[in-house]
């Protein structure tokens, strides 16, 4: 019986990341994964489910879903076992939280009051802790980044939309001595604490 809280149970990944009191670990966290990209200096909690549009669809339950103090969005999501269609998933789980920042708003036009939408959106970036690897990524790659591209070109063609996958058990380092950064450490903690 482990000695200490399992990350993969959804209860100890709230625990872990999703409370206020803890807000400093996930900042800590997305730091060090997105090391070079973006600085992390504040986040809030927000409501982490989100119901469906229509009474036959299901809901969206995120476990910890924040923004930065720049309004960039981030999902973090854990799971613990196989769901069919998981991409599609992450992809639906983004796409929504898209959607959701749109701003109507009237404005004044020639033709009478008019609502609009404001289509300037903050990028949303997905990341899933997997504790089972997916078949339609990289069998043998420990973490894939998925962003909208340019396929002639191989560039970025926007930023607003970007889902990372850790596949767990595809991480290979056996030892903490083996750990080259802070973010691989995080992951040789969260794989073996249950075991520790």
């Amino acid at each position: 019986m482990p000695r200490f809280i399992n990350p993969f149970s959804d209860w100890g990944f709230k625990k872990i990341f999703g409370q206020e009191i803890n807000k400093d670990l996930l900042i800590k966290f997305l730091n060090d994964l997105l090391d070079g990209e973006h600085h992390i200096e504040d986040l809030t909690f927000k409501d982490k489910e989100q119901l469906p549009e229509l009474k036959s669809m299901r809901g969206i339950i995120f476990d910890v879903y924040c923004t930065t103090d720049k309004g960039e969005h981030f999902i973090v999501e854990m799971q613990n076992r196989y769901q069919p269609y998981f991409t599609d998933r992450s992809i639906y789980y983004a796409s929504r939280t898209i959607v959701n920042q749109g701003i109507k708003g009237t404005v004044e036009t020639e033709y009478g009051k008019r609502e609009v939408w404001n289509y300037l959106l903050a990028p949303v970036y997905t990341i899933c802790l997997l504790n089972y690897g997916i078949d339609e990524l990289t069998p043998t790659k420990f973490r894939t980044d998925v962003a909208l591209m340019d396929m002639k070109e191989k560039t970025i063609f926007s930023n607003r939309v970007r889902l990372i996958y850790l596949m767990l058990p595809l991480f290979d380092k056996k030892t903490e001595a083996e750990c080259e950064t802070d973010f691989e450490r995080w992951i040789y903690i969260l794989k073996n604490m249950s075991t520790f």
